[in-house]
């Protein structure tokens, strides 16, 4: 019996969307450039996704204009690094087109990863709560045994 998915493309899309709008902001982005990237990867092998076309991007790097591709996934629009065959098969739209709007989303990050790692099918990762080596738990409320056992025994 196959596996049925458990999310939908929509739910996928709106994840992405959160995802990408957390790495913009990240101070440390790529885990979540490479989550999205995996995601649309994935999306476009199975035509989930479609390629619309290919940008001059906002950012140029170094001083060099370079493109990025246009990726559709449900109702959403994404931007992702093309590789060589895109410049062959993807017609070049120029400059990137503000009329290329996402909906307003509202999703926690938690949730969007937990989305797209069931998509991708891995597992996702645990993080273990850890103190500061400077943490001393605090002895409010607590009695002290010994105390009372010697005030007993007097």
């Amino acid at each position: 019996m196959k596996k049925e998915k458990s999310t939908n493309i929509e739910e996928i899309a709106k994840a992405l969307f959160i995802i990408n709008r957390h790495a913009k902001t990240a101070l440390n982005p790529s885990d979540l450039y490479n989550l999205k990237k995996k995601t649309i990867t994935k999306l476009l092998e199975n035509k989930n996704a479609e390629k619309i076309g290919l940008h001059f991007s906002d950012r140029p790097k170094l001083s060099r204009q370079h493109s990025t591709l246009l990726v559709k996934v449900g109702s959403y629009y994404f931007h992702i690094p093309p590789n060589k065959q895109d410049f062959k098969e993807v017609e070049h739209l120029g400059n990137i087109d503000q009329n290329y709007r996402n909906p307003k989303t509202k999703l926690s990050l938690t949730q969007a990863k937990k989305v797209l790692y069931v998509f991708l099918e891995i597992p996702y990762p645990v993080e273990e709560k850890t103190c500061s080596a400077y943490y001393t738990p605090s002895s409010l409320g607590r009695w002290n045994q010994s105390y009372f056992k010697n005030r007993r025994e007097r």
